[in-house]
């Protein structure tokens, strides 16, 4: 059974003020992965208090701060929207599922991937940090050239 959407909607509106998609079907997170050209960050949202503490501000910090973004970040919320997150989850190649975690896909490929372990006990900043130098690694583009 989901989680109540009015339990989970505060957790949710953090990463949709950043300006992440929300993408609650699969057919959703299909269209965002086969119709992004560059990077996309696909971010599996939870209710535990690492995505609290750690991952959603770290996932600010890193956006507000890194000169260089993916070019476009979906998420999906484990627990409720599960057909959804199953979806995504298809895309990591390789690793087991968990949440919260993190895929970073070039044209539909994933190439770098944070599971729960790489994300869990850690501080905001250093998370920020660890998104930055893959935003670095892996995104071609920066918000002047885009613009």
């Amino acid at each position: 059974m989901p989680y109540p959407e009015m339990m989970i909607y505060g957790m949710r509106a953090e990463l949709a003020g950043l300006g992440i998609e929300e993408t609650k079907t699969p057919e959703a997170v299909e269209d965002a992965i086969k119709n992004t050209d560059g990077t996309l960050m696909v971010v599996v949202n939870s209710v535990c208090g690492c995505a609290a503490g750690g991952v959603r501000p770290g996932i600010a910090m890193a956006l507000e701060h890194s000169p260089v973004k993916p070019d476009r970040s979906i998420t999906v919320f484990a627990g409720a929207d599960i057909d959804a997150t199953d979806t995504a989850r298809e895309y990591f190649t390789g690793y087991m599922p968990s949440s919260p975690s993190i895929g970073l896909l070039k044209n539909g490929e994933l190439v770098k991937m944070f599971e729960r372990r790489d994300l869990e006990g850690r501080p905001p900043q250093m998370i920020a940090q660890a998104l930055a130098q893959a935003f670095e690694e892996v995104c071609t583009k920066t918000e002047s050239a885009k613009n």
